[in-house]
């Protein structure tokens, strides 16, 4: 009977667990969306110490919450100081989540390397950051070059650091045709065969991928760390 009732007691303790951390997650979210940076930074720390996967935290705090903010833009319903204000408010709070998950991603043994960042002209960076912090966690080690990166540095840094993946984000449409500029110098410097590229961002697509010789197209964080395991994985065949 005492297992029994103590069985019990922690699957309440679980449950009680679970409903800590989705009341976290979601006063982080609410942080980013009213542009408390203060408050989102100090979430950021409280889910770590709850336990909470920091990856998991990204993915469900400051990332939902700028998606919603990301719409409502579209929408006509926010306005761009309104937009920056919330993209700093979850910078803040990913900037902490990141150094944990640096933290942990210590000891472990690299899988590749990739060079990212946002190509010239394209000042956006918080899909960027998600996807760098993705890969980290599923052991790259990453050098983010940052927003707006011409063409020139991207070739630049291919040549000094010899990453197995460049990953360019465009999120906007007239900077798209930057990730074709920097295939097509890749292809003139006879680099292209030594770096797989992928590519990603809003209005990317993967016919845009295939039409300008990218190896692979990523519609989400996600998709984009798994055809980057991908392309490593056929590397190694």
């Amino acid at each position: 009977m005492f297992i029994i009732r103590n069985a019990k007691l922690l699957k309440t303790f679980r449950k009680e667990g679970k409903f800590m951390g989705e009341e976290i997650l979601e006063r982080l979210r609410r942080a980013v969306r009213e542009f408390e940076v203060e408050q989102a930074k100090h979430l950021a720390e409280e889910s770590i110490k709850a336990g909470i996967d920091p990856v998991k935290i990204i993915e469900n705090g400051p990332a939902m919450a700028l998606k919603e903010i990301g719409d409502k833009f579209g929408r006509g319903e926010l306005f761009l100081p309104e937009l920056i204000a919330a993209a700093q408010a979850g910078q803040a709070s990913i900037d902490i989540l990141n150094k944990e998950i640096s933290r942990r991603a210590q000891t472990r043994k690299s899988v590749g390397k990739v060079v990212i960042g946002t190509v010239e002209g394209d000042i956006h960076s918080i899909g960027k950051n998600i996807v760098a912090t993705m890969l980290q966690v599923a052991g790259f080690e990453v050098i983010d070059l940052g927003v707006d990166v011409s063409t020139q540095v991207f070739v630049e840094k291919i040549k000094e650091l010899k990453p197995h993946i460049v990953a360019m984000s465009a999120l906007l449409t007239t900077t798209m045709v930057k990730q074709k500029e920097v295939v097509d110098a890749l292809n003139k410097t006879r680099l292209r065969n030594k770096v797989r590229v992928i590519i990603g961002g809003a209005p990317v697509t993967a016919k845009w991928a295939e039409e300008i010789g990218a190896d692979a197209y990523g519609c989400d964080a996600q998709e984009g760390v798994k055809n980057a395991l991908k392309l490593m994985h056929e590397k190694s065949k």
